[in-house]
C-alpha cells in the first residue's frame, strides 16, 4: 500500500521561509518522479515543482527561483524549500509522482502566508 505523508508546513509571515518533507512508502522511490503540488482554497491543484529519478527539477513559473526540491532515495523522502514566501503561496501542498500523479493523496501540509 503506497503512503505520501507530507509535513513541515505552517503559519509564516511574507519573506519568510518553510520546508516542507514527504515521506513515501509502499514504492521504489529511487525509480520515480516526483512532484509536489498544491491547492489553494477555490482552485484546482497544480504541480508547483518536479525532481526526476535522475535529480533533473523543473518549476512553475509562479514559483522559480524562489523554491527548490529535493530529494534523498536513502530516506524515500522529497523536499520543497521555500523561499521569499508570499501570501499567494498559501495553499495545502501535496507530493505525489510526478507529471502524472499516480496514486491517492495524503492529507498534505497547510502553509498560510500571512503577516
Amino acid at each position: 500500500q503506497v503512503q505520501l505523508v507530507e509535513s513541515g508546513g505552517g503559519l509564516v509571515q511574507p519573506g519568510g521561509s518553510l520546508r516542507l518533507s514527504c515521506a513515501a512508502s509502499g514504492i521504489i522511490f529511487r525509480f520515480y518522479n516526483m512532484g509536489w503540488y498544491r491547492q489553494a482554497p477555490g482552485k484546482q491543484r497544480e504541480l508547483v515543482a518536479a525532481i526526476t529519478s535522475g535529480g533533473s527539477t523543473n518549476y512553475a513559473d509562479s514559483v522559480k527561483g524562489r523554491f527548490t526540491i529535493s530529494r534523498d532515495n536513502a530516506k524515500s523522502t522529497v523536499y520543497l524549500q521555500m523561499n521569499s514566501l508570499k501570501p499567494e503561496d498559501t495553499a495545502i501542498y501535496y507530493c505525489n509522482t510526478a507529471v502524472a500523479a499516480l496514486y491517492e493523496w495524503g492529507q498534505g501540509t497547510q502553509v498560510t502566508v500571512a503577516s
